[in-house]
């Protein structure tokens, strides 16, 4: 009879953590699908609606007094308040007696795990998620452990190389884990942003980026994630591709009001570009006079090296470089020529990702350049002769928000690249350029 009356108590007991378990995962259905239920004009209430809804469901949760020392209910509980982004002192004590209790709660490590990263402890951080992972391989820890070996400090650069590239392989387990889980392919997409800018911004690492962004976003709880956006946004900023780069930072602006850093981007991106072509109509404002002076100066002497039959050419190419007009320049990369002309104007650098100027040649033609990877105190003068060796030159066509950009450029990945009054730049001249991850509900992210 005993033993009846124990397994019927095991059984209630069970049925009312069940209860307990689907009143959180209501919670966070409810925080994760936001926007099925509301509009995108309700977002910046969403944080307090959320909020409200944890106070609700823990008021619920505090009336099952006889189960609040079983780890389960611990769990539950250290689940419910986890659901903030703010790190909460409550969550964190009720994890840990959850995993003391029973050390085999992979769940309650994880969620720990997120409570010590958000608290700014990384190495417990990591060894949670460590641990968690001994007792069973699963996507979350995978992922989480993924983006906490970026964040950790490094020695030195080949370390961080080494803790990158351990990142993408474990982000990339979360993925073939479960391929339908919109926030592992956001976490493979960060892992190959931070691998593409680490070593050596090999494109295909950053298509990679683009390929697992794009399978985030077509995931019905992931797309509503405003970092995805931010981050891929910043992607396509230094890939030139402006217009998707706007709708990105306007989509995570949208999502989450309250959040400053997307707009601003959004702001000092249509300022770059209303500058930009603002300048090429111009000319760079230079008056006629002192261009037709400037331009009397150009000729073939500032090719420098490029005239050189001995001359290797960013290609590969050995021989001397012919010089064209910029208006006979081809979409793409022109190979076996160079663009010479005068420096007309250069861009201040905030919120730039490469250093801007603007060139026109002997036909008066004015085109933009923007150069990548360069030094602060790198840079060019107006009046400078500039060559550069097989241009690679872009059409933007842009429109967002009721305005439109419309004109050419010429992308240099390295100021190493260009000839500037007849000379090569010196290797002091090249930084290479790090973009940063943005994790919202955790600390940034550094490459």
């Amino acid at each position: 009879m005993a033993e009846k009356e124990e397994s019927g108590e095991a059984g209630k007991d069970k049925t009312e953590l069940q209860i307990i378990k689907e009143l959180v995962d209501e919670l966070y259905n409810f925080r994760d699908c936001y926007f099925e239920t509301h509009s995108v004009e309700e977002a910046g209430r969403k944080d307090d609606n959320v909020k409200r809804k944890m106070g609700q469901t823990l008021k619920k949760l505090e009336e099952k007094d006889r189960l609040k020392h079983k780890s389960e209910f611990l769990l539950q509980k250290g689940r419910c308040l986890n659901v903030s982004p703010d790190f909460s002192a409550a969550a964190e004590e009720c994890l840990s007696r959850a995993v003391k209790l029973d050390p085999t709660l992979v769940e309650a490590w994880n969620i720990l795990g997120d409570q010590y990263w958000k608290k700014g402890d990384l190495i417990a951080s990591k060894n949670c998620f460590t641990g968690a992972l001994q007792q069973e391989k699963n996507k979350v820890s995978l992922r989480n452990l993924s983006m906490v070996l970026r964040q950790l400090p490094a020695a030195n650069s080949d370390e961080h190389s080494k803790r990158v590239l351990e990142s993408v392989d474990l982000a990339r387990e979360a993925v073939q884990l479960d391929v339908g889980d919109g926030t592992s392919w956001c976490i493979l997409g960060n892992a190959f942003l931070s691998l593409f800018f680490t070593c050596g911004q090999n494109p295909q690492f950053s298509q990679q980026a683009l390929n697992a962004y794009a399978k985030s976003a077509a995931d019905r709880i992931a797309s509503s994630m405003p970092d995805l956006h931010f981050n891929r946004a910043n992607l396509f900023h230094y890939e030139e591709m402006f217009g998707c780069a706007l709708e990105g930072y306007s989509r995570a602006a949208e999502l989450d009001p309250n959040w400053g850093e997307p707009p601003e981007k959004e702001k000092q991106l249509l300022e770059y570009l209303e500058k930009v072509t603002e300048l090429i109509h111009n000319k760079g404002k230079v008056k006629t006079r002192r261009l037709r002076t400037m331009l009397s100066n150009l000729n073939t002497s500032a090719l420098g090296p490029c005239s050189s039959p001995r001359f290797r050419s960013p290609s590969g190419r050995v021989g001397s470089l012919e010089p064209r007009s910029l208006s006979s320049l081809t979409h793409g990369h022109n190979a076996g020529v160079a663009a010479l002309g005068k420096v007309v104007f250069s861009l201040a650098s905030q919120g730039r990702m490469a250093f801007t100027f603007g060139m026109v040649d002997s036909e008066e033609t004015c085109i933009v350049v923007m150069v990548y990877n360069t030094a602060d105190t790198w840079g060019v003068l107006i009046g400078d002769s500039v060559v550069i060796p097989e241009p690679n030159v872009k059409r933007h066509s842009i429109t967002h928000k009721d305005k439109s950009y419309d004109f050419k450029s010429i992308r240099v990945d390295s100021p190493l690249l260009l000839i500037v009054n007849g000379k090569k730049q010196n290797v002091q001249s090249q930084i290479p350029i790090s973009v940063s991850n943005q994790y919202h509900q955790k600390p940034k992210e550094a490459d």
